[in-house]
């Protein structure tokens, strides 16, 4: 089948390999983007998607908490360009918007959206429409979650307008709270522990390094050990618990909630642009820069 230039741009941006290698892995695999990347890690011509890692929208992520801090909202809401995310206009919709999600606690977008900007207001809907004719961009309301406390403790920690953390803790105080936040923002866990690891994301990279160990040619049982130790690096590297805290790299964090007597039950990170990615439309001019060898 034909591969385009677009997928195989694609490719080489989420693996970081070749023109070629992502050419022929896109072929080998009938242009499936995501089963070429399983492929190539498997041969170890790439290390891992980076897909995910991408911020390709701009936009705003507000976070707002109750007076009496039993109840926090953080909410992502996307502009086209950084320079739109910067007017004040733009700026106080976030905030009301995420003023409202606080207040009303709506179940899904489509819920928020119908409710009023402010007490009397247009709907937020509206009011998003009245803003794009304005600005001359598009705007959406991308995404929220809205938590109570039940007694517990929350974290809150923004890292500019781009990344919002809220952390759920049980024991401890106010500034071990923030600190996990903090960790989070700069360090990425996808989940608390081990046990909440989704079964197939493990299936899935335990799948790949079976492929990767079997290509060193080493018996059966040390590469079962080598697989093993791969996993269990792995399990670290993506749970909260399991790094090492970003403050103090000889601790964990489950260390340093253990110290404390505190336990986290869940958090929210949320970061502008995640899993949005703009197109690209110099593909040709870097493929000709290539041909000349610049």
């Amino acid at each position: 089948m034909a591969i385009s230039a677009a997928q195989v741009k694609e490719l080489r941006e989420r693996t970081g390999a070749g023109m070629m290698e992502c050419k022929k892995a896109l072929v080998e695999n009938e242009g499936d983007i995501d089963g070429a990347i399983e492929a190539m890690r498997k041969s170890g011509a790439a290390k891992a998607d980076k897909k995910a890692g991408r911020v390709a929208a701009e936009g705003v992520v507000v976070i707002e908490k109750s007076p009496d801090g039993n109840q926090v909202a953080i909410v992502e809401i996307n502009a086209e360009t950084d320079f739109v995310a910067k007017q004040e206009s733009f700026s106080q919709f976030t905030v009301d918007v995420a003023r409202r999600v606080l207040s009303d606690n709506p179940s899904s977008l489509d819920a928020l959206a119908v409710m009023p900007i402010t007490e009397g207001g247009a709907t937020i809907e509206d009011t998003r429409q009245e803003l794009v004719g304005k600005i001359g961009e598009n705007i959406s309301v991308r995404r929220f979650v809205r938590l109570e406390s039940s007694g517990n403790t929350f974290g809150v920690y923004q890292h500019g307008a781009r990344i919002g953390v809220i952390v759920t803790l049980q024991g401890g105080d106010d500034t071990l709270a923030k600190d996990i936040a903090m960790h989070i923002a700069a360090i990425k866990p996808i989940c608390v522990s081990e046990t909440d690891i989704p079964a197939d994301v493990l299936s899935r990279e335990r799948e790949i390094f079976v492929a990767q160990a079997a290509e060193s040619g080493k018996p059966e049982n040390i590469i079962e050990k080598m697989v093993d130790g791969k996993v269990k690096k792995f399990i670290k590297e993506v749970t909260l618990l399991g790094q090492s805290f970003v403050k103090d790299s000889d601790m964990t964090v489950e260390k340093l909630l253990s110290n404390k007597g505190a336990r986290v039950t869940d958090f929210i990170r949320m970061e502008v642009g995640e899993g949005i990615e703009k197109k690209s439309e110099n593909f040709a001019d870097e493929v000709m820069a290539q041909a000349k060898g610049e």
